[in-house]
């Protein structure tokens, strides 16, 4: 195995706990499914935000899911550059896998799909 990286990106409408909660479940739960990710594979996961969120931490919603209370989590502030997409949650995912880097599917939802258009 070797470890790879998983990347995603999704948005919320307005900075609430209830949004933001749904929005990381719904993100983690595609990237798990999407890449077969076995939570006890997993190396630790980084989020971030940008300056407009702040209703609650997202690794505290990621922690809540099923098998990933051991898994170090990080929750930092995305760097503010002008014009950039607003009320954005990132994931990076590092996770022990067979998978190529070439086959890890990066998921962005929402507004954040502009991020990688490519993908």
């Amino acid at each position: 195995m070797a470890v790879r990286g998983v990347r995603g990106a999704t948005t919320v409408e307005e900075n609430t706990f209830e949004q933001v909660r749904q929005a990381i479940l719904e993100i983690m739960g595609e990237i798990e499914l999407k890449n077969e990710i076995d939570p006890k594979e997993i190396v630790s996961a980084m989020f971030s935000v940008t300056p407009d969120l702040n209703a609650v931490f997202p690794a505290k919603i990621a922690r809540s899911r099923p098998h990933w209370e051991y898994v170090p989590l990080m929750d930092v502030q995305h760097m503010y550059v002008p014009g950039d997409l607003e009320k954005c949650i990132r994931v990076l995912i590092q996770v022990n896998t067979k998978r190529s880097q070439s086959e890890i599917q990066h998921i962005y939802l929402n507004r954040a799909k502009c991020l990688r258009p490519d993908l």
